[in-house]
């Protein structure tokens, strides 16, 4: 049959073109006929051209029986469905499916035709940066990534972004090269975009995305891949060197370890330490330990790179000390009224805070310290050890009830002295705690007539006697004080208080290089020593 072009183009407005179908790939194609039914009308076809304009008919409707039949074509089988309106449907759209479909409306004298333009979208898969590059190096052009975006249709563009902004290519520092393939079968398209980019210290924690642009049936758009952030490699510019663990002062003794650090990334493991007098470095890694550390290695410690020399960097260190010499020091023993030359001597790698302190006899503490410098102290000890002659008082007195008399005999001196009594008669004895190098001895008597009583007080150094009479129980007579009065005990103490104050004399004078700390530690007395009170 001819065909009807005037009543063909009547059916579709004047400029308006093909009319075209946009479907998503997998979805069902839907086209309308987009004819009047004529009244005449025998049966409707539907075909599709081949590139070389050859039709392909595919379904076929009768008017007057109403029955469909489809062409055997082979890629269309169990797809196609057509309406009474002659509307065709074809599912699970393909990228084949992009054709030009004609329908056609025959009477028994004419064939009215309208066609369709099919056009199939498929989004393409997200978006992802894959072959990263470990790291970048500063000041080098090297590849980034690739940028990888699966089975689109049409296919794609893909498009870099540092931190949001788009990079465009520029010469020796950006480089795009993209590269897109189709798929034989599935005529779906893979797109490939490789990034080379020179990096510099600005990209740390800068982060990188891609995105590819693409059309589907409702327009143009866009998926973003996730962020990627590179480590970002550049050289050493600066080098530091610092104490651990940090100090305020170092002392002799002290372990201390140098540590080096470079600014680059990654930082470097190794480096060259340079010890004070010594001019050929060590290698070593970031840190080098010196133990029990003296004095002499007070002075300026360095480390550089390896490879750069020129590249140091130093620290002062002061390793403080503190010597103290105290002579006599120890045990000494002198009589009353001898001399003790006493010196105390300070060295140390600062002013040392000291102080003069004397409170009694016995244990002597010369102690200095630098209190700028934790746990540097020193001390040294004399202990003074004065020995005395047995000193005695003898006191009585009558008990209230007068039945009895209480004679004491009161005994003072160092080493500690027996006490003996001679006694006409018989009496009970008592004695006390030997104290500060005094105790005493008390005797209960009830005489019938007059006695006389002797105190025989015993050591080393002397054997004293004193003798005291007794008048009998029914005479009444005055009664002594029980202690020994202070102008006895100030005899007694006299010569003590003079070794004592040449002691602290000679001490005193020994201070020229600042003030010592004495302390005089305060110790139980034993049965052998005796450390005089002042």
């Amino acid at each position: 049959f001819p065909v009807n072009t005037q009543n063909l183009f009547s059916l579709f407005p004047k400029g308006l073109g093909w009319y075209t179908v946009n479907s998503a790939y997998g979805d069902t194609i839907v086209m309308p006929c987009r004819l009047d039914v004529p009244q005449n009308l025998m049966f409707g076809k539907w075909k599709y051209e081949k590139p070389d304009g050859s039709p392909v008919f595919i379904a076929f409707r009768s008017s007057t029986k109403k029955s469909v039949q489809y062409d055997d074509v082979p890629e269309y089988k169990d797809r196609l469905s057509l309406s009474e309106n002659y509307t065709l449907s074809i599912n699970n759209a393909k990228i084949s499916d992009e054709k030009r479909f004609v329908c056609m409306l025959v009477t028994e004298d004419n064939v009215f035709e309208a066609p369709t333009l099919v056009k199939v979208f498929k989004q393409p898969s997200k978006p992802e940066i894959v072959n990263k590059a470990p790291y970048l190096e500063t000041e080098k052009l090297q590849k980034l990534g690739d940028c990888i975006s699966r089975d689109s249709y049409p296919d794609g563009n893909i498009t870099w972004y540092r931190n949001g902004k788009v990079l465009q290519p520029l010469l020796g520092e950006v480089a795009i090269l993209l590269k897109n393939e189709i798929d034989p079968v599935t005529q779906l398209y893979t797109m490939t975009s490789s990034l080379e980019y020179k990096t510099t210290k600005a990209d740390i924690h800068m982060p990188f995305t891609c995105s590819v642009t693409y059309y589907g049936p409702s327009g143009q758009k866009t998926i973003h891949s996730e962020q990627t952030v590179f480590d970002i490699y550049y050289p050493t510019e600066q080098v530091t060197i610092q104490v651990l663990p940090p100090k305020t002062a170092i002392k002799e003794g002290d372990n201390i370890t140098l540590q080096c650090l470079g600014n680059g990334n990654p930082p470097p493991e190794e480096f060259m330490f340079y010890l004070p007098g010594q001019p050929e470095g060590i290698r070593s890694s970031n840190t080098y330990t010196l133990t029990d550390v003296r004095r002499n290695a007070t002075g300026d410690y360095k480390c550089s790179l390896i490879d750069q020399k020129s590249m140091i960097a130093s620290t002062a260190i002061t390793v403080h000390y503190l010597d103290l010499s105290l002579n006599p020091s120890g045990e000494v023993t002198k009589q009353i009224g001898d001399a003790l030359p006493v010196s105390c001597t300070i060295s140390a790698s600062r002013n040392a805070t000291v102080v003069l302190h004397y409170q009694d006899a016995g244990n002597y503490v010369c102690e200095t310290a630098l209190q700028e410098v934790e746990g540097l102290k020193k001390r040294e000890s004399l202990t003074l050890i004065v020995e005395g002659k047995p000193q005695i008082k003898m006191t009585k007195k009558t008990d209230p009830s007068g039945l009895s008399k209480t004679i004491i005999c009161h005994v003072e001196g160092f080493p500690k002295p027996a006490i003996q009594w001679t006694i006409t008669g018989s009496g009970s004895t008592e004695e006390s705690p030997y104290i500060n190098g005094r105790y005493y001895s008390k005797i209960i008597i009830s005489p019938e007539e007059n006695v006389t009583l002797t105190c025989t007080a015993e050591n080393q150094l002397e054997r004293t006697v004193n003798s005291l009479n007794v008048s009998a129980i029914s005479i009444p007579e005055h009664d002594e004080a029980d202690d020994i009065s202070d102008e006895n005990r100030e005899k007694v103490n006299d010569q003590a208080k003079l070794i004592v104050g040449i002691v602290v004399g000679l001490l005193l004078a020994a201070l020229v290089a600042g003030v010592v700390y004495w302390l005089y530690m305060k110790k139980s007395k034993t049965a052998s020593k005796h450390r005089k009170p002042i």
